[in-house]
């Protein structure tokens, strides 16, 4: 998912994109919406929520910080 598209929907939920990374803006919609802040967190290939609206982008971004740690 694009930039363009997550501050739209970051709007949409009330969420002040400000110039937040997409990963931060994820996460502070995620928390909005009460739910976990978990996008591309450690066990994002274990993840059961395959319905989430994050989830491809997740699993990329989530391999992509554990090879950069």
């Amino acid at each position: 998912m694009k930039m363009q598209e997550v501050v739209e929907i970051a709007k949409e939920r009330g969420v002040r994109p400000g110039r937040s990374k997409k990963a931060d803006l994820i996460h502070l919609i995620q928390c909005a919406e009460g739910n976990c802040e978990c996008y591309a967190c450690e066990t994002a290939e274990s993840c059961d929520q395959y319905h989430c609206l994050w989830r491809e982008d997740c699993l990329s971004d989530s391999k992509k910080m554990v090879y950069h740690i």
